[in-house]
């Protein structure tokens, strides 16, 4: 008798399902969605849990899946991972390259998943879009890079029609809805069949838009305790990355260039006892920034 395959995913909410639940809670997600499909026997464990980074994907999710010795693992996360005050993309790599690593020595076929860009659907201040924008895109290219290091199915996630569609995102405009997990499953699929695996069709529901009633009560009952807790990590990081993001833009800029910045190195980091140079001050503050490292994330 033909042993079942098995299908692990891990990684954060993405991963869990969130978005895709029933009356209960229980989350399904576009792993269930596609382990549904396969037409050979497979057995389905999903390890991802919401809010989780990468360094819990690598000590902790990966330990609980590889007593299965599965032949097929997703991993997808860095969402979370870039939201933290103290993101490392070097940190982010690292955790990602030794999970696969580990994966890749059983023999097990590693499928990944490109991160959308957030500020297509969930509007934010400008500044804090362009930090998103960044982080993302670091996620983004570590991703990839592992991707083609491994040989990984990676899905190209901002390249799929109409992925921003409204009726692809969950009410909190962070997650997938039902139909968008089912989409992504159905992406996945294709990529499987090319690479030999038995997928069949992915069932795709009709769309069941929330009322805008639900939609204000979903978000009063779970958006506002999640934004809250968030907020104590994220947002005094905020304040310190958009004044960077400034500073960043005014060092890019063709008016300052690289000729204001070698005169603001020059420039004394002194003020005289009654009057304060300002654009020493500026300079200081610039070069402490740059110093710091503080402008690329």
């Amino acid at each position: 008798m033909t042993q079942p395959l098995t299908l692990a995913v891990i990684g954060d909410s993405a991963a869990s399902g969130v978005g895709d639940s029933d009356a209960n809670g229980n989350h399904f997600g576009w792993g269930y969605h596609l382990a549904q499909a396969f037409n050979e026997p497979l057995i389905y464990i999903n390890a991802a849990r919401p809010g989780a980074r990468s360094g819990e994907v690598l000590e902790e999710q990966l330990v609980k899946v590889s007593v299965h010795d599965p032949e097929l693992v997703a991993v997808v996360v860095g969402g979370n991972d870039l939201l933290r005050s103290n993101f490392s993309p070097t940190v982010f790599e690292s955790n990602l390259r030794e999970t696969l690593i580990r994966l890749v020595s059983t023999g097990a076929t590693v499928m990944l998943l490109e991160l959308h860009d957030p500020t297509k659907i969930v509007p934010m201040p400008y500044l804090v879009g362009r930090i998103c924008r960044r982080r993302v895109a670091a996620v983004n290219k570590a991703t990839s890079k592992m991707a083609q290091d491994f040989g990984a199915i990676m899905l190209p996630t901002r390249s799929l029609e109409n992925i921003y569609s409204r009726s692809k995102w969950h009410v909190d405009r962070m997650h997938p809805s039902k139909l968008g997990h089912q989409f992504i499953a159905s992406e996945f699929a294709k990529m499987l069949r090319d690479r030999g695996f038995d997928v069949g069709d992915v069932a795709i529901s009709a769309v069941n838009n929330r009322s805008r009633k639900d939609s204000i009560l979903w978000m009063l009952r779970n958006g506002t305790p999640w934004f809250a807790k968030r907020s104590i990590d994220l947002f005094p990081g905020l304040i310190w990355l958009s004044m960077a993001e400034i500073v960043h833009m005014v060092l890019s800029s063709p008016v300052l260039g690289s000729k204001g910045l070698a005169r603001l190195k020059s420039a004394p980091c002194s003020h005289s006892s009654h009057q304060v140079k300002v654009h020493n001050l500026l300079g200081c503050y610039l070069l402490g920034l740059q110093n710091q490292k503080r402008l690329n994330y």
